[in-house]
């Protein structure tokens, strides 16, 4: 079993909604078990500002699927919800991206783990420390450092999960 760590986001079609079904169908997901799920944040997109702000979350799984057999059965999900892809950085549905699969490093052409600007994003971050503060990336970066470097974040609480 490999712990893994799901970043969760929706802008269209009632976001929390989305992010709950995405949560209940990883749940079912064969060989893998929710052990946990962060509070609901509201933040800004990260590209075109002409769109609604997201809503985000991540989820830590425990899981014996390979890393292409989680991301496939995560893309599965994207698609049953949905999922519409108008432009680069804009609107979605629905999207949920490997942040981390154990301390494997991965870099192919469908999957990169670490994921690639985790670092660089509060609404990953701050919902990454929520459910696992003392979290040690594959380069051995702790994330609790990584938070001391989060200042004024504009993000807004929409639903606290504990």
């Amino acid at each position: 079993m490999v712990i893994a760590y799901i970043a969760l986001g929706s802008n269209l079609n009632q976001p929390v909604q989305q992010l709950n079904a995405a949560i209940e169908a990883m749940a079912v997901l064969p060989q893998t078990q929710v052990l946990a799920v962060s509070s609901f944040y509201r933040s800004k997109p990260l590209g075109p500002q002409d769109q609604p702000d997201y809503v985000n979350a991540v989820a830590k799984l425990q899981t014996e699927l390979a890393p292409l057999a989680l991301l496939d059965a995560l893309q599965q999900i994207e698609n049953q919800q949905g999922r519409v892809r108008l432009r680069h950085w804009g609107e979605r549905t629905l999207d949920l991206d490997i942040l981390l699969y154990g301390q494997r490093v991965i870099q192919s052409e469908r999957l990169t783990i670490p994921h690639y600007d985790m670092r660089n994003r509060e609404f990953v971050i701050i919902p990454l420390y929520e459910i696992d503060s003392d979290l040690i990336l594959p380069d051995g970066v702790k994330l609790s450092d990584l938070m001391k470097n989060i200042k004024n974040n504009k993000m807004t609480l929409v639903i606290q999960n504990k």
